[in-house]
């Protein structure tokens, strides 16, 4: 009995970790309207503060996950920690708009180290297929039910305290979960004695990804086929194709190609991307919608979205089990399916909605749908990986799941401002809905391919514990 509360006392203290990385990815949309006035942001600029974050965040989580592997899944934890906690203050009592953003990457190269350490540690505490499928079923609770309650907590801090706290409410949280982790997470060794690290690599895809956020969140203004548009994508190209080819290269990769011979690492991956594409996007467009379309308060913003977090909990301790009876793959290509339904309904958001009509069908639909599958993607993304390659393969879904909401963000937001301007003659509100509805649309879209990509990529597995034969060579802490 003592082993067993140790090692659910070394989840929760990792889980809390990682729900203050996934908390700051969405605790800010609700905040949005007022630190445009605080700071004087544009409305261009704006979208910044959320994708500064998930830009760095999903750049350096290779680097992450490999300096986890490399020297030690706590030790990057705790670095990580400290980083994040210090400047969580620093944003907090900033005062302009450019050094808001700055910062707000630099908290996300911390949250990258942060991330792909913790899940690395639960892969590793977790050897035997059951609890470790509950794990990852309790994990995705945290992962994505996280963002829908930085969205209620961000509501609630802004309306009653101020928007700083958004970020100072981090400090004492980080300070003593750090200290927690180190009296209580096991010092665990490095998993490989290579000290290199790839910062070509890392380099190369960062500043590769970033350029194509950049690219797609500019084109509205620039034009879709302007030089510029067209030039700041083609140079993102470049950097990606120069990163895979350094990978080939490279005698201490960033990202071994070779583990996406693996292929429900492959698989899995290929599906986060799009899920998350969807749904970063979801919730900072209804954010908007709520705020300045039905002129939801900052609280009222935040409380409407309380239903998710609760139905994405309960179907997330549930599909664990189902998942061992049945494999991954019928939740895979249902799954993202009832999300598309959901966030149809927000394709027909009219000007003079109501919440319970045109907006909580959609709430109450798509943590449904996820709640059937990130868990299983997660146990597809991170099983048969060998343990030299656990921080690796924990880094790897993360950049999938970041860099895809990164990405979605700046298309759906691009599309949603391109209808918009179309549109203009109509008024403006009635333009912005307009656009908001198009970007909606796309976003069924991304459900869709996730769907295609688990029908015809994802191996069936019909027992949990057959997928974990290579994955249960993670060893568990000494």
């Amino acid at each position: 009995m003592k082993r067993q509360a140790s090692k659910w006392l070394i989840f929760t203290l990792v889980a809390i970790a990682q729900f203050m990385v996934v908390l700051d990815s969405s605790i800010t949309n609700v905040a949005l309207p007022a630190i445009k006035h605080a700071l004087n942001f544009s409305d261009n600029s704006l979208q910044w503060v959320v994708t500064a974050y998930a830009l760095a965040f999903g750049g350096f989580l290779l680097l992450g996950g490999r300096a986890a592997d490399q020297f030690g899944r706590r030790r990057m934890l705790l670095i990580g920690m400290a980083g994040f906690t210090l400047f969580s203050l620093l944003i907090g009592i900033s005062h302009s708009a450019t050094l808001l953003i700055a910062l707000r990457a630099l908290q996300g190269l911390s949250a990258a180290f942060m991330s792909p350490a913790a899940l690395s540690i639960v892969l590793a505490t977790f050897t035997d297929s059951k609890e470790r499928n509950r794990a990852l079923g309790l994990w995705t609770t945290v992962a994505t039910g996280g963002a829908a309650a930085g969205l209620l907590v961000g509501g609630l801090l802004t309306q009653f305290v101020d928007w700083r706290w958004n970020f100072f409410i981090n400090i004492p949280i980080g300070i003593a979960i750090s200290f927690a982790i180190a009296r209580f997470v096991p010092k665990h060794e490095k998993e490989t004695n290579d000290k290199h690290l790839d910062l070509p690599g890392a380099a190369l895809i960062t500043t590769g990804l970033i350029a194509l956020v950049y690219g797609l969140s500019q084109a509205p203004t620039w034009g879709w086929l302007s030089p510029g548009t067209l030039g700041i994508l083609a140079t993102a190209l470049l950097l990606i194709v120069g990163f895979v080819f350094n990978e080939t290269r490279s005698k201490h990769p960033l990202m071994p190609l070779s583990i996406f011979k693996i292929r429900n690492v492959a698989g899995g991956n290929l599906m986060i991307a799009p899920v998350y594409a969807g749904m970063m996007s979801v919730f900072f467009l209804v954010s908007l919608y709520l705020q300045s379309v039905l002129h939801f308060s900052a609280l009222q913003t935040g409380l409407s979205f309380l239903p998710f977090p609760i139905i994405l909990g309960f179907m997330s301790t549930r599909i664990p089990k189902l998942v061992g009876t049945y494999g991954f793959k019928p939740f895979l290509i249902a799954g993202p399916l009832i999300v598309a339904l959901g966030v149809g309904i927000l394709t027909q958001l009219p000007v003079d909605g109501s919440y319970f009509i045109n907006v909580l069908p959609a709430i109450l639909l798509i943590p449904l749908g996820l709640g059937l599958t990130v868990m299983p993607i997660m146990a597809a993304a991170t099983s048969g990986v060998p343990a030299h390659e656990s921080g690796l393969a924990s880094g790897l879904v993360s950049t999938s799941q970041q860099m895809g909401g990164a990405i979605g963000l700046a298309i759906l937001s691009g599309v949603a401002a391109t209808v918009t301007s179309a549109n203009i003659g109509l008024g403006a509100i009635s333009a912005l809905v307009a656009g908001y509805d198009r970007a909606f649309l796309v976003a069924v879209g991304f459900m869709i391919a996730a769907s295609i990509l688990a029908a015809t990529v994802i191996v069936q597995r019909k027992k949990a514990d057959q997928p974990e034969k290579a994955s249960a060579a993670i060893p568990a802490f000494e």
